[in-house]
C-alpha cells in the first residue's frame, strides 16, 4: 500500500467523501484544491490563529451517516503545517483501521478519535453553525429548533401582541441557537432574508446578538448587511461589537464601522480583538490599518505584542503588517509599541 502522508490522501484511499472547514476565525469552508496545497505544505494555512489551524473535517461513506473530527494542528513561524503531529494523528488512525482503510468506524473508534492529543471543542455558537451548514451541504433536514426559530425570525409568534414590550419579549426565550443558524445559514431564502431584516425591529438584544454570532461567518447579501450596519450605528457602546463582527464578510462595511468607532474614540481591548479575530478583511484598507494599529498602541505592551503576532501570521496581511513596522509616518506612541514589540521578540 503506498504510503499515507495527508489527511486527503488517508480519505480518499478510505473511499470517503469529505469536507473541510475553518474553525478558528470564522467557520468557513476551504476547498479541496486549497486544503491539497496547504497539506503538501505548498501554501500557509490562510486563516490562522493563535500558531494553529482549527479545522472541522466531515467526511462520509453514505451522506447520512457523516462523521466529524475536530482538528487543532499547530502552524510553523512560515504558516505551515508542522508535519510531525499531523503524521502523529494519521497514524493513530491507521494504527486503529489496520489494513482495510474502508471499513467503517466502530463507536469506540469514533470515541477514541474524537479524544486525542490534537482535537479541540468550538465554542458554542460556532458549533451551532458549523452544524447548521454541514445539515444543508449533506441534504439533511434542519434541527428541530429550526420551525421555531423561523416563526418568531417572520414575526408570526408576535400576532396580537399589544405593545412593543410585548413584541419585543414574545416566546423569545423558547429559541434555540441551533434554530437560529439554521435559519442563518439559509439567508438565500428570501423569506428568510426579509425575516432577519426585519426582525431587528422586535428582537430582544440576545436575540440580536445570536443572530450576529451567526452572521459573522456567513456572507451576507447587501440589503441585511446594509440593516446590520444601520443597528451598529443605533446600538449602544457596549453593544456595538456583535454588530462589527456580523460585518466580517463585508469589507466596505467594516471599514465604515471602524472608521466611526475611532471618530468616537471607542477603539477598546474589546472592538480591537473582535477586528483581530473577525473582521482582519478590513485591515487590509491601508487606512483603516493605521487607525488599528494607532489604537492597538494605546493598549498595554502585552496586549499589544499578543494581538500584532496573531494578526501577523495571516498571510493576506503579513506583508502590509510587516511594513507598517518601518512606517516613517507612525505616531510616536506606536513606535513606543513597535519598539516593546522587538524588545520582547529579542528576550
Amino acid at each position: 500500500m503506498t504510503e499515507i502522508t495527508t489527511l486527503s490522501q488517508f480519505l480518499t484511499t478510505a473511499k470517503t467523501q469529505f469536507q473541510v472547514y475553518d474553525l478558528g476565525r470564522r467557520v468557513q469552508h476551504i476547498d479541496a484544491i486549497a486544503f491539497h496545497q496547504i497539506e503538501s505544505l505548498l501554501a500557509p494555512y490562510p486563516f490562522p490563529i493563535q500558531g494553529h489551524a482549527q479545522i472541522g473535517l466531515v467526511f462520509w461513506q453514505h451522506a447520512d451517516q457523516p462523521y466529524i473530527w475536530f482538528l487543532k494542528l499547530p502552524l510553523d513561524e512560515q504558516g505551515l503545517l508542522s508535519p510531525a503531529p499531523r503524521s502523529q494523528f494519521i497514524q493513530m488512525i491507521l494504527d486503529a483501521l489496520g489494513k482495510d482503510l474502508t471499513q467503517e468506524l466502530t463507536e469506540a473508534q469514533q470515541e477514541q478519535f474524537a479524544n486525542h492529543p490534537f482535537s479541540f471543542k468550538p465554542n458554542q455558537h460556532k458549533l451551532a453553525l458549523f452544524n447548521a451548514l454541514v445539515r444543508q451541504q449533506l441534504g439533511q433536514q434542519a434541527s428541530s429548533q429550526y420551525e421555531l426559530a423561523a416563526q418568531y425570525l417572520s414575526g408570526q409568534s408576535l400576532v396580537g401582541a399589544s405593545t412593543a414590550v410585548e413584541q419585543g419579549c414574545n416566546n423569545w426565550e423558547q429559541l434555540g441557537l441551533q434554530g437560529i443558524a439554521d435559519v442563518c445559514v439559509r439567508v438565500k431564502n428570501l423569506d428568510h432574508l426579509n425575516s432577519l431584516i426585519a426582525c431587528f425591529d422586535f428582537a430582544p438584544l440576545p436575540v440580536q446578538a445570536a443572530i450576529c454570532q451567526c452572521l459573522e461567518h456567513l456572507p451576507l447579501e447587501p440589503s441585511l448587511a446594509a440593516r446590520v450596519y444601520q443597528q451598529f450605528e443605533q446600538a449602544l457602546d457596549e453593544h456595538k461589537a456583535s454588530y462589527l463582527a456580523a460585518l466580517a464578510s463585508n469589507p466596505s462595511l467594516s471599514i465604515k464601522a471602524i472608521k466611526h468607532l475611532s471618530q468616537g474614540n471607542l477603539l477598546d481591548a474589546n472592538h480591537l480583538i473582535t477586528i483581530a479575530a473577525r473582521n482582519w478583511l478590513a485591515l487590509q484598507d491601508p487606512d483603516c490599518r493605521t487607525i488599528f494599529l494607532e489604537a492597538l498602541a494605546l493598549q498595554e505592551q502585552g496586549f499589544f505584542n499578543q494581538v500584532f503576532a496573531d494578526i501577523v501570521a495571516i498571510p493576506s496581511l503579513r506583508q502590509a503588517l510587516l511594513l507598517e513596522l518601518r512606517n516613517p509616518e507612525r505616531s510616536d506612541t506606536l513606535s513606543i509599541a513597535i519598539g516593546g514589540l522587538f524588545k520582547a521578540a529579542q528576550s
